[in-house]
């Protein structure tokens, strides 16, 4: 009787810290971006660190593909992304409810910033199109609605007084599919905002002849006077092969974002996953070749730091 009590006890122990095991068991969703931009390798690249320790922490990790930005941080909002990736100028508008946000996420945390993302064009050779101004007239694509690219191309426009009716041909294609587009001359030209280099400009260049488009003048500098998430920034013609002048734009930076409601072991976990493999994390792509820990904790983070962030980066030494 002692024996069978004995093993019913012990039964009852194993079931119980079995349930107790699936408990923990928790998984998260990285939003990302189009399968051929930079996003999608952020979002894979932190979920391949953290799963390395899920056995450790029960946290488990997908990153599936989304519409950009804009999709991102609504879906934090809305409970159904863990974390995101985002432009710096978004998580700025989204926290504040302005752009393309008609209310505020007073909830909207930021965890840290990754690579700069030039706002790009590029056009066909045979367009004539040499400039920003040049697109009037011409087929453009400006991105899918929710993407953030689609967002900073309705600032742009705003800045420097075009609408779409100024255009011949507006497209809202994918930033996986406007290449190809551009290619089969269904485009003169799309935008994009995005790390370099990028599989989609490469697929682009490799295809058809195009090239860059300069993004300057007074409207963009008066832009970046005065907003703090834009900066000018410079294309290197390293980056392709058949580029020969670096390409003069502006640009924010990809930021990673999550709600106050995310657990603060959660995304402490999260961070340090990805800064205690620092050096594998920036082989993963080489738009994080040059990145630093300290900047990565500061530029262009315009919401509140989550306080899971702030403790691993206080541990750190990287803030006091």
């Amino acid at each position: 009787m002692n024996f069978v009590k004995t093993v019913t006890a012990a039964f009852a122990l194993a079931s119980a810290a079995g349930a107790a095991n699936a408990q923990e068991e928790r998984f998260m969703t990285i939003g990302t971006g189009g399968q051929t931009g930079v996003y999608y390798v952020v979002g894979q690249s932190i979920c391949r660190l953290v799963n390395r320790t899920s056995e450790e922490t029960g946290i488990k990790c997908t990153a599936p593909s989304t519409g950009g930005s804009v999709a991102n941080i609504n879906a934090i909002k809305a409970g159904d992304q863990t974390m995101g990736v985002a432009q710096s100028d978004q998580q700025y508008y989204g926290l504040n409810g302005e752009g393309s946000f008609e209310e505020p996420f007073e909830n909207l945390r930021a965890v840290f910033s990754v690579h700069p993302e030039p706002f790009t064009v590029v056009a066909r050779a045979d367009s004539g199109i040499e400039s920003f101004e040049d697109l009037a007239g011409k087929r453009v694509n400006i991105g899918n609605p929710g993407s953030g690219q689609r967002a900073t191309m309705d600032v742009v426009m705003e800045a420097t007084g075009m609408t779409e009716d100024d255009f011949s041909l507006v497209s809202e294609l994918k930033a996986t599919e406007q290449a190809q587009a551009m290619c089969d001359n269904k485009i003169d030209a799309f935008v994009y905002q995005v790390g370099h280099p990028n599989g989609s400009i490469q697929e682009a260049f490799s295809s058809c002849e195009s090239g860059f488009v300069n993004v300057t003048g007074e409207a963009i500098d008066g832009l970046i006077e005065e907003n703090d998430f834009y900066a000018t920034a410079t294309i290197p013609a390293s980056a392709y092969e058949g580029i020969e002048e670096d390409t003069e734009t502006f640009g924010v930076r990809a930021t990673f974002v999550t709600s106050a409601d995310v657990p603060e072991d959660m995304v402490y976990e999260t961070v340090k996953a990805v800064f205690e493999n620092f050096d594998r994390f920036k082989d993963l792509h080489p738009a994080f070749a040059n990145l630093t820990k300290e900047e990565m904790v500061s530029a262009g983070l315009s919401a509140p730091l989550h306080p899971g962030a702030e403790k691993y980066y206080k541990e750190a030494g990287l803030i006091e």
